[in-house]
């Protein structure tokens, strides 16, 4: 009888690996395609250990910033560019992402139009896995990015929740005569 329960789990097993697609990934990191019309291919990697958000987008994006991802834009002044407006390889800075003084940081892959774009990031829903590719919209006013929602690649749906976004960070650090210019 165990015997037949465990060829049944694995024969289980064996079909739901069916449904999920794997790629060409980072060594070690299981790749599932989640992707449908609006998410554009959104995947999800799943690293050995999970990773956090933070040294994933400081290895992504090449911004040399550290502590906790509430602190980057304020740690970025002087030392990377800020905008207001997201550019390929930028860090998106988003804040009270799971309470009060809670950050999130996730890479700007691409800019779609005025008010989407693609991201990169970690740890996204908790779970320690990489999102490549995931959709977030400007849902702020006059299109001035300063809320976002983000695309659910598990759930196939739009989040619920609007995050406050405090800017774009680098990719360019800022040159010393530009630090010396704002001193």
């Amino acid at each position: 009888m165990r015997a037949a329960r465990v060829l049944a789990v694995l024969a289980f097993a064996l079909g739901a690996a069916g449904c999920a697609e794997t790629s060409g990934g980072i060594d070690g990191i299981e790749a599932v395609n989640s992707g449908s019309p609006e998410t554009a291919g959104t995947r999800i990697d799943i690293p050995p250990s999970p990773l956090e958000c933070v040294p994933y987008a400081r290895t992504r994006s090449g911004v040399q910033l550290f502590g906790d991802a509430s602190t980057w834009w304020a740690k970025a002044e002087g030392r990377y560019s800020r905008s207001p407006t997201p550019v390929p390889g930028s860090v998106l800075v988003l804040t009270g992402y799971a309470g009060p003084g809670r950050g999130h940081l996730a890479v700007v892959t691409s800019v779609v139009s005025a008010r989407e774009i693609r991201l990169d990031h970690a740890n996204w829903l908790g779970d320690g896995a990489i999102y490549l590719g995931d959709p977030a919209v400007d849902v702020s006013p006059d299109n001035a990015w300063t809320e976002v929602r983000v695309w659910n690649a598990r759930a196939h749906a739009w989040g619920l929740k609007t995050y406050l976004v405090e800017g774009f960070v680098g990719p360019e650090p800022v040159s010393a005569s530009d630090r010396v210019a704002t001193e």
